[in-house]
């Protein structure tokens, strides 16, 4: 579905991207772990266009995408959920969501996904005329998420997801990612939490100083002591 071949991004005189490729199958979700940065934000901000890239090109559905205004991207079935969740603070949580469909016509179909974001979420449907600014980190990210989700993207792409959030947050966060995954969306996920993305991942990708390192499924890389000791050590995995 979605192919990188040998991108390249500079930031100036910094290289941040260094001959970067990878793929993401349809239906499946893949996973970019590594340190804080290796590079993986800016791979998928030069996916939606966010940055430029400097060489390489991207493809999705077999279309070559790179440079494509952002606009046109999300239109084709991309959608970011950005680090930090980016919520719009002054306005309700149905607001937010209404945002997330701005490229849509279905109109008929639109109602249909707010049910299905407030089933997914229903601390969403209880504070539907809260201020999202008023909302907890957990259900900000809830609102990041459900407001992606109304653009009906055939691949969502999350920058950090759990960051910032507790455990049993970060473990609902995780099996929502499933439940999308279960519905036909496309994941690809960047995760500081590589125990438990790794687990959840058909496919993992390591990314150091701006290069993928190793790839390999998920499970197979949770059991590859390199990465278990660099990037695992000890930490619970609150998935489960």
């Amino acid at each position: 579905m979605l192919e990188i071949k040998n991108l390249s991004v500079n930031y100036g005189g910094i290289r941040a991207l260094k001959g970067v490729s990878l793929c993401v199958e349809q239906k499946k979700i893949a996973t970019l772990i590594g340190a804080n940065g290796a590079g993986k934000s800016t791979t998928l901000r030069a996916i939606t266009s966010l940055v430029k890239p400097s060489g390489g090109q991207i493809f999705f559905e077999g279309e070559d995408i790179t440079n494509m205004p952002t606009r046109e991207i999300v239109a084709r079935g991309i959608v970011l959920v950005p680090e930090g969740r980016h919520v719009f603070p002054n306005l309700t949580v149905l607001e937010n969501l209404m945002l997330g469909a701005y490229l849509r016509k279905d109109s008929s179909q639109i109602s249909r996904d707010y049910d299905y974001v407030f089933e997914l979420f229903p601390k969403l449907k209880e504070r539907s005329w809260q201020m999202a600014g008023t909302l907890s980190g957990g259900e900000q990210q809830m609102l990041a998420v459900g407001r992606a989700l109304m653009a009906r993207p055939k691949l969502i792409m999350m920058d950090e997801p759990s960051l910032g959030l507790a455990p049993l947050v970060v473990r609902d966060i995780f099996h929502i990612i499933s439940q999308i995954n279960a519905q036909g969306v496309t994941v690809l996920l960047i995760e500081q939490n590589a125990n438990a993305a790794l687990k959840l991942a058909d496919t993992g990708y390591v990314m150091e100083l701006g290069r993928i390192s190793m790839s390999g499924g998920g499970r197979d890389l949770l059991q590859n002591e390199q990465i278990r000791s660099a990037y695992l050590g000890k930490a619970k995995d609150v998935s489960k």
